[in-house]
């Protein structure tokens, strides 16, 4: 959770970064708090059903639509942080390095 908060600040993405002057703004601030919502379910979910923290991975409970829905909310996340930071670093100026 504290990495996700840090990529946010890092990338300009808190809610506070979001100009009141857009049109969405209310609507963006809101996705963007519901990015560390997703990454902190994941992490709930990984704990008791990951492979991390010793476990062998036969924990039961859960089908593969569950790793389908967990895949697929990593990945949404993930791909919009990748991007930012790309469009990030194409928009710096160049300082010689």
């Amino acid at each position: 959770m504290d990495l996700c908060k840090e990529a946010r600040k890092e990338l300009k993405l808190t809610p506070d970064d979001i100009p009141n002057t857009n049109k969405a703004a209310d609507t963006v601030k809101r996705l963007l708090n519901n990015l560390a919502t997703i990454v902190q379910g994941l992490a709930e979910l990984r704990n008791p059903y990951g492979t991390g923290h010793g476990h062998e991975g036969r924990a039961r409970g859960l089908q593969p639509r569950h790793a389908r829905l967990a895949a697929g909310a990593a990945s949404t996340p993930a791909l919009f942080l990748l991007e930012t930071h790309r469009d990030a670093k194409r928009k710096a100026p160049d300082n010689g390095s």
